[in-house]
């Protein structure tokens, strides 16, 4: 009978140790233990640190389990400890209706537990292994992303959808700093084979009492539970219509986009409420993913500013052939023109010259344009060029035809903030009066900037009938004295000697006039 039950009991350990599939050694040391003591019902289940329960593995009719203290216990139930080197995995139950278990059945049973506890242990550490390996290809992915030059969205996307998919889970999102709201960070990415949660693109949430905002104001991951009902109330009251899966969310982890001491942002890894919680060993490869990732992006907008260095280079050597060459040439044959006007005894002929000559005038002042625009690249809105070439082409229908706009001097650099709102406006009302007022075929709009930016001057010729307002002292033409004065400027107005009218409006940047 001693050498059946040996038996049996060699035989049990040696089917343990078959396997290195974890989910499959916890199944066959509750199966071995059950067939090993005649048990009708047996339960292997991992306790988690807060009393929580992880794996729950039965053989047996199936019981439902939501925490430790719903484990079996009482008359009939033997309980024996699963430890490993990291302390204790869990407890495995059985039960047996014929009145409990002998001591040889104890015996048996711990003996059994202490070898299926070495090859939960190994098979804990391949599982580890196989999990580190997902998440460095995963690494690998975000960065291979990159140096092929994905953009910057599809990148962050790339991250979070990686980062969902080696975790398991059915949500990644990525939140970045928001750029408006000072404390707030703003969802741009939300990851997820489940519909509805590309709603929550665009959800803002505050530093202070989030998980997301804890992880980007320390450093370090954050790990919460029941993180769809913490979070519902936040998006019901932000306005966005969360998912229908949204409640089933519970395990989360947040963790730093972190490259060095930069913090890029938060990505966050959110599991349901029937998967595993994860574990301090996943959120360690999270964060060491986020690192990586981080570090990726960082040396991808490393790389992509050295391009942008290269493209100002190149920008700033045509500017300078442009000067030094082209602009120069033009000058000297305009003067070569000059000269000959002078020389010939036709009028004619002399002033087709001179018609020529202001042509190269104008076509000098053209090319000056375009190397300060190639010096002085215009913000990432567009500079105040933009914006008045776009105000000349608006203003067609208004006028019946398009007005003629020149530049001079740096002006995306010199002409911002309150002086650019101020020029625009004085622009508009201009072509506003010359439409309402001046019966004019052709408008000309000249804005330059002095060298060292110490003047702006708005020129505005019409070829109508000499008016650009209802009076000299209409209300329009008071508004834009005011906006001069602001900026210590002046405005004037008044007829040309060919016809029309002549605007000229004045202002000094850096110069502005406290209200």
């Amino acid at each position: 009978m001693i050498e059946s039950s040996a038996r049996a009991l060699l035989d049990a350990v040696v089917g343990i140790a078959a396997d290195l599939s974890l989910p499959d050694v916890l199944r066959r040391v509750v199966e071995s233990a059950c067939g090993l003591v005649g048990a009708e019902y047996g339960v292997l289940a991992e306790l988690l640190p807060g009393r929580r329960l992880g794996r729950v593995v039965e053989a047996g009719e199936p019981r439902e389990y939501r925490t430790p203290a719903d484990l079996p216990s009482g008359p009939g139930t033997l309980s024996v400890p699963l430890r490993t080197r990291d302390g204790l995995f869990g407890r495995l139950y059985l039960a047996r209706r014929d009145g409990g278990f002998t001591e040889q059945d104890r015996g048996e049973v711990v003996a059994l537990a202490a070898a299926g506890s070495i090859a939960i242990e190994n098979a804990v550490l391949y599982e580890q292994t196989l999990r580190r390996e997902r998440w460095r290809e995963a690494s690998q992915q975000v960065t291979a992303a990159l140096l092929a030059g994905e953009d910057g969205g599809t990148t962050l996307h790339t991250i979070a959808d990686r980062a969902r998919v080696v975790a398991g889970a059915p949500v990644g999102a990525v939140a970045l700093p928001s750029e408006t709201e000072p404390d707030t960070l703003v969802f741009e990415v939300l990851a997820s084979p489940y519909p509805g949660y590309e709603r929550l693109v665009g959800a803002r949430v505050p530093y202070d009492g989030t998980a997301s905002g804890r992880a980007f104001l320390r450093g370090e991951p954050v790990v919460i539970s029941s993180y769809g009902g913490y979070a519902a109330i936040q998006q019901a009251n932000s306005g966005l219509r969360a998912p229908d899966t949204f409640a089933d969310l519970d395990s989360a982890v947040a963790v730093p986009l972190k490259a060095g001491s930069q913090k890029l942002g938060v990505l966050l890894v959110v599991r349901f409420r029937d998967e595993e919680p994860f574990t301090d060993a996943e959120v360690g490869l999270v964060r060491d993913f986020a690192a990586h990732a981080a570090l990726a992006v960082e040396f991808a907008r490393a790389e992509e500013d050295r391009r942008r260095l290269v493209v100002f280079e190149e920008r700033d050597r045509i500017a300078r052939d442009l000067h030094d060459l082209v602009i120069q040439r033009l000058f000297a044959i305009g003067l070569g023109l000059e000269g000959l006007s002078r020389l010939t005894k036709q009028p004619e002929l002399a002033e087709r010259v001179t018609g020529f000559v202001r042509d190269l005038d104008r076509t000098i002042r053209d090319v000056r344009n375009s190397i300060f625009s190639l010096q002085e690249p215009a913000e990432a809105h567009g500079g105040v060029r933009s914006d008045l070439l776009r105000m000349a082409q608006d203003s067609t229908a208004m006028l019946g035809f398009e007005p003629r706009v020149s530049f001079d001097g740096p002006l995306d650099a010199a002409v911002t903030g309150p002086l650019r709102a101020d020029l625009l406006a004085t622009v508009r009302e201009a072509l506003s009066n010359v439409a309402r007022h001046a019966g004019a075929n052709s408008v000309a709009v000249e804005v330059v900037v002095e060298r060292g930016n110490r003047e702006l001057s708005l020129t505005v010729l019409d070829d109508g009938v000499g008016c650009t307002g209802s009076s000299p002292h209409g209300q329009g033409l008071a508004n834009l004295r005011k906006r001069a004065a602001r900026w210590h400027g002046t405005l004037t107005v008044g007829p040309r000697p060919e016809g029309g009218t002549k605007l000229v409006w004045t202002a000094r940047p850096g110069r502005r006039e406290e209200p």
